[in-house]
């Protein structure tokens, strides 16, 4: 059973109490499947303002709509392209303040204004991206970043 904890307005604190949710409920004995459909429930629980956020996983050249929070999304995503592709091919996080000055941005969902990408990487090896949109100009921040690495980190960790 899910067991939320009451969020303080702390950001240090409140992080830190999420980062344990995750590391409860994201458990080596789990499948993938299971730790991505966990980890973009709680990043959608814990956080505001984020309309979509799930994970792509690669398959061949590119990326396949994986477990995520929000209104359907594009199902299929090419290495290189869009947000989610570049970020894939180079295997470095992206966080875009505003999508419509990102040269090869697909618009999955009109409102979008800004998003941010992290890579999954287990051995050298990469899985697929943790994807997160908002409908606010440069909604992301260092803070997000780090939370969104964190979750990739515990997964790799479990896989």
């Amino acid at each position: 059973m899910f067991n939320p904890f009451q969020k303080t307005g702390n950001c240090k604190i409140d992080d830190e109490r999420f980062k344990e949710l995750v590391e409860a409920y994201l458990v080596p004995e789990d499948d993938l499947i299971t730790l991505l459909a966990n980890s973009s429930s709680l990043l959608a629980w814990y956080l505001d303002e984020l309309p979509w956020v799930g994970f792509y996983l690669v398959k061949g050249d590119k990326l396949i709509l994986g477990p995520f929070q929000g209104l359907p999304a594009c199902t299929q995503i090419k290495l290189g392209v869009g947000v989610c592709g570049v970020s894939a091919k180079e295997q470095k996080l992206l966080n875009v303040a505003d999508v419509s000055t990102f040269p090869t941005y697909i618009a999955c969902e009109g409102a979008v204004r800004s998003e941010l990408v992290v890579p999954l990487i287990k051995d050298n090896e990469l899985l697929g991206v943790l994807d997160a949109d908002s409908n606010l100009l440069a909604r992301f921040t260092k803070r997000e970043e780090a939370l969104f690495s964190f979750v990739c980190e515990t997964i790799s960790s479990c896989l």
